[in-house]
């Protein structure tokens, strides 16, 4: 699996969720050391073409003959000028002060100019209504009257549309202060909110301190991950050597180990190991179908397993036909969670998995859940980017982390299994 994702350079972002911090930090750097090696042998055979004349050498960019020239003053220096201290300027202070105070106007002009025309849109309609409610008025009482005399009403009309008119005339007056008044206050309203702002602006200088030191804190926080990771990488090597002296793997990770170990070197390394020596190998089973580069379905995962697994014995207890209490189906990670919610640190369960060959151990702990993967697609049992050693049965990996953590980081050591809840069990399919 490891060797896939290393040929592709990449992982599926599926699988990458399932992977914890100390994972993903491992797997990112064997890709970083895959980077740089193809880098290297790239490198290496430029220049051995250049050196064979097959590729000619790289040519050197001519030098642009582009230049610059600056404008001189009298005293035959560059001529600079800076706003406010040439000769008649005014100082900055006042330009802007200016400014500030030639926007507030001009808006609360603009403003002004906006409610002028409603209140004389207002006065108008006002008293066009009036008049003709009053000349309907005159008329109607005119003809009610049958007054003779059309002179006197004529005289009359004309009397009250003067009065009308004078009294427009005021209100007119009336409305246009009004709106000068309004317009002075809301001058005076901008003025005050612009040099807020251009004082607030100040305070630019003091946020761009304060950012540097958050940058400072953030890198200082990048170095402690990484020597972080440097000791983790060093306990794990020396687990890898714990391990061979107790002859419970059936050899070293190729995570931490050069790619590509042959068996033949796994057995030169078991005929150094004290004591009666490793167990006999499993016989591997002869595959009758062609398994697909990932689990596609349940159906797929199912056959996987009785055609894979069931002969290396995965799932059951050492040296017996019965199933380990910890080995469950095909299950979701919240299927998982909920059979551990109520046990307690420690506690763990061995799942089959939907994203990779293998198996998904989930880990109960303090205030929360932890999940493994397990590698299973080749003739041994690895977790994936955690733990350097290879097991040759699942229960072999079981067995060794009740004894030895998965993680130096975590501590996290298999102390009670989490058993079946319901029945039929969630396994039933695997061994129909």
């Amino acid at each position: 699996m490891l060797q896939q994702i290393l040929h592709d350079m990449y992982i599926d972002p599926e699988l990458l969720a399932e992977l914890s911090d100390v994972q993903k930090h491992i797997l990112f750097y064997k890709m970083r050391e895959e980077q740089l090696r193809r880098w290297r042998e790239r490198e290496a055979w430029e220049a051995l073409a250049q050196a064979e004349g097959l590729r000619p050498p790289k040519v050197k960019r001519a030098v642009s003959d582009k230049h610059i020239q600056w404008l001189l003053g009298a005293d035959g220096e560059v001529w600079v000028w800076i706003m406010g201290e040439g000769p008649g300027d005014k100082p900055y202070e006042e330009i802007s002060e200016e400014l500030i105070a030639e926007r507030a106007r001009l808006q609360a002009q603009r403003e002004a100019e906006e409610l002028w025309r409603q209140k004389e849109a207002e006065i108008t309609k006002k008293f066009r209504d009036a008049l003709a409610n009053e000349k309907a008025r005159i008329l109607a009482e005119k003809w009610k009257v049958e007054m003779e005399d059309r002179k006197a009403a004529k005289v009359l009309e004309e009397r009250i549309r003067e009065e009308f008119k004078r009294k427009e005339e005021e209100e007119r007056k009336r409305g246009e202060e009004q709106i000068r008044l309004q317009e002075e206050q809301r001058a005076k309203e901008l003025y005050w909110t612009l040099k807020q702002a251009q004082l607030q602006s100040g305070t630019s200088e003091h946020e761009e301190r304060e950012w540097e030191e958050q940058l400072r804190r953030s890198k200082a926080a990048d170095e402690e991950r990484s020597r972080g990771a440097q000791r983790a990488r060093d306990e794990y090597r020396r687990h890898s050597l714990r391990a061979i002296q107790k002859g419970t793997v059936a050899g070293l990770s190729s995570m931490f180990q050069e790619l590509g170990q042959s068996h033949e070197q796994e057995a030169r390394l078991y005929h150094h190991l004290p004591g009666p020596g490793p167990p006999p190998p499993l016989a591997i089973p002869v595959r009758t179908w062609e398994r697909p580069l990932r689990p596609v379905s349940r159906e797929v995962i199912v056959r996987w397993f009785k055609e894979e697994q069931l002969p290396r014995r995965a799932g059951f207890e050492r040296n017996t036909k019965s199933i380990a209490p910890w080995f469950h189906g095909i299950i979701s990670r919240e299927d998982a969670e909920d059979l551990l919610e109520n046990m307690t640190e420690g506690a763990f369960l061995v799942r089959v998995s939907e994203k990779i060959w293998g198996y998904t151990l989930s880990y109960r702990l303090q205030k929360g859940f932890k999940h493994f993967l397990v590698d299973a697609s080749g003739d041994f049992y690895s977790f994936l980017g955690v733990d350097p050693n290879r097991h040759a049965t699942l229960t072999d990996l079981i067995d060794f982390h009740k004894e030895e953590i998965i993680t130096v980081s975590g501590g996290e050591l298999l102390q009670e299994p989490c058993g079946q809840r319901d029945s039929p069990p969630d396994y039933h399919l695997l061994f129909e």
